[in-house]
């Protein structure tokens, strides 16, 4: 049995769009009211996209964001790396 580590990169013109569609999200949320972090983490955990208001657009633009693209960002951010 061959034990291969699979390897997962974004390069950072991705990484920068992303970077600002999140915050274009984040806004919108924070504008409607809610707390942004539990409704951004409720919609990465279910990719429902109820969790995201549709005040801004910010619905139709987390549709557009790759999970896997932005769990490896927001790790990434976290770790400071």
């Amino acid at each position: 049995m061959i034990d291969k580590t699979m390897t997962f990169s974004v390069n950072e013109d991705k990484e920068a769009v992303l970077r600002q569609n999140l915050t274009t999200i984040y806004d919108a949320l924070t504008e409607k009211g809610y707390n942004p972090i539990n409704q951004i983490v409720g919609y990465i955990l279910s990719e429902d996209p109820t969790y995201i208001t549709t005040h801004k657009n910010a619905r139709s633009i987390i549709r557009h964001i790759d999970r896997d693209e932005l769990l490896q960002i927001l790790v990434k951010s976290y770790l400071d790396k």
